[in-house]
């Protein structure tokens, strides 16, 4: 079986009886056993996903199609699924099985993919390094040069995802972001990760941390690979009430096409602080862009300060409403240690949240109680229409799209996270809440190695529902990188 499969060589060789679905997934599920300790997934269903996969077969032997007909496919595991356990990476939702389907999985379903199973995740989506998961970290299998003993994040929450694909445990991977929960590890593990427009993708059967900013998203190999995922994904959906009833366009037939004439916008504030090499890879990167015919413009964002300081008000807030559900009465586990209803509640949530958990929806408790609701929650939702209008006002008045970083650095040690603050952790995603506060589709490209040999991406920021145009700029930008070949220099353990 060929390693590093995309998803289009793997439809070509199914439709050329190269190979068979069930054997694809066999070929994963023994790799999934052989590289379990990355601990990259929490369940795996290996009888399920091999009757899947037969069930594929057959409707390919009868001629039937699917954009991802007979694809092994990792799901994060807050989509709940049916039948099969939903976790969430949290104590108090580690025996849930859902009786229904997430809108977003039902979709991939339907076009035939194969769930290999559900992957590690930052309990309830609240980290960057998947560190915060009940069930333990994740790990990239690449390592510095300098320093091969040290075993790296893979970014986070969607870190299970992304080292599954990275690791080719699966051929591509869904995740969710809330503030760059898929475009950081993309970033940090090589790979693609698109956030579409807030209401591309239903929120419906997604276990929600903050309503207003999650969105799925793929975590893919290749930029058609992404396109591919996210035409599957995609669509309106009646039981969502956020959900955007636009027309789907065909993403696939975006990538490739010619990009000349289009302009693309360098943000003055997201220069600030950053590393050589980081500036050195946004100088290669808009280097690409100009040499296949676009025009670049600097352009100044003045509400960029603010995003990460009012994302981090309005998600906890959010937050701590949406986790008030998770009490041990109905569906969660139940704490033993109880005497009255509410030492149940207070028993059960103590023991079954994390400790990052219990921080945002302290923090989202305070910024909402009397007293404080002006004086942070409301302001931060003044300082979020200011930060969409500069978008609209100041930035896509005059380009097309944003080359800005996806991350500060490159990937860090287990160790390391542990002696970060709070706040420096959250320092993690400070180029990519821009796109969840504002509600605009970002994707991250892998685009160079740093010189300890580790994946570095760059991010495209566009307008509301220009997911197309963002798949054009992005496959210059992975082209020109040729970052197949630089895969070559990576240390992998």
């Amino acid at each position: 079986m060929k390693e590093y499969m995309t998803i289009a060589q793997a439809r070509a060789g199914l439709k050329k009886k190269e190979f068979s679905s069930f054997e694809l997934t066999k070929y994963y599920l023994n790799k999934i056993e052989e590289l379990a300790d990355l601990n990259a997934f929490i369940t795996v269903d290996q009888e399920r996903a091999l009757t899947c996969a037969k069930q594929a077969d057959s409707k390919i032997a009868s001629g039937e199609d699917g954009i991802l007909l007979g694809i092994p496919i990792a799901v994060k595991d807050l989509f709940c699924t049916r039948g099969v356990r939903t976790t969430a990476g949290s104590k108090i939702l580690s025996e849930f099985v859902p009786e229904y389907e997430s809108t977003v999985t039902q979709n991939m379903l339907n076009d035939g993919a194969v769930f290999i199973g559900k992957t590690n995740m930052d309990e309830f989506a609240m980290g960057s390094a998947n560190i915060t998961s009940f069930f333990g970290p994740c790990f990239l299998r690449y390592r510095r040069k300098t320093d091969p003993s040290i075993r790296l994040v893979p970014g986070g929450s969607s870190g299970g995802s992304a080292t599954a694909v990275a690791s080719d445990l699966c051929i591509a991977a869904v995740g969710s972001d809330t503030g760059g929960s898929v475009r950081q590890p993309a970033a940090f593990s090589g790979l693609v990760g698109i956030k579409p427009t807030y209401g591309v993708c239903s929120r419906w059967g997604m276990i929600a941390f903050a309503s207003s900013l999650d969105q799925a998203g793929p975590l893919t190999k290749t930029v058609e690979d992404a396109a591919i995922m996210l035409q599957s994904i995609a669509g309106y959906d009646e039981k969502d009430s956020t959900s955007a009833n636009i027309k789907i366009p065909n993403y696939s037939k975006s990538v490739g096409e010619s990009v000349r004439g289009m302009k693309i916008g360098l943000v003055k504030e997201y220069a600030d602080g950053l590393s050589q090499e980081t500036i050195d890879l946004l100088g290669r990167a808009r280097q690409w862009l100009v040499e296949a015919g676009c025009e670049t413009v600097e352009l100044s964002l003045k509400t960029t300060p603010y995003t990460l300081p009012a994302y981090y008000i309005i998600a906890p807030a959010e937050a701590s409403s949406n986790l008030a559900r998770y009490d041990g009465v109905r569906y969660t586990r139940r704490s033993e240690q109880y005497t009255d209803l509410d030492s149940l509640y207070i028993e059960t949530r103590t023991e079954g949240f994390g400790e990052e958990v219990k921080r945002r929806i302290l923090t989202g408790t305070y910024v909402l109680s009397a007293g404080y609701y002006d004086a942070y929650y409301r302001r931060a939702l003044k300082i979020q229409k200011m930060i969409k209008d500069d978008f609209k006002n100041n930035a896509f008045s005059k380009v097309d799209l944003l080359l800005v970083p996806t991350t500060p650095g490159t990937s860090f040690g287990i160790e390391e996270s542990s002696k970060m603050t709070p706040v420096e952790m959250y320092l993690n995603d400070v180029f990519t809440v821009t796109a969840n506060i504002a509600g605009l589709p970002g994707i991250s490209v892998p685009a160079g190695l740093s010189q300890d040999g580790l994946p570095m991406g760059v991010q495209l920021i566009g307008p509301k529902f220009r997911e197309a145009k963002i798949f054009r700029v992005a496959s210059v930008i992975e082209q020109s990188a040729g970052f197949e070949k630089l895969r070559e220099g990576i240390i992998i353990a």
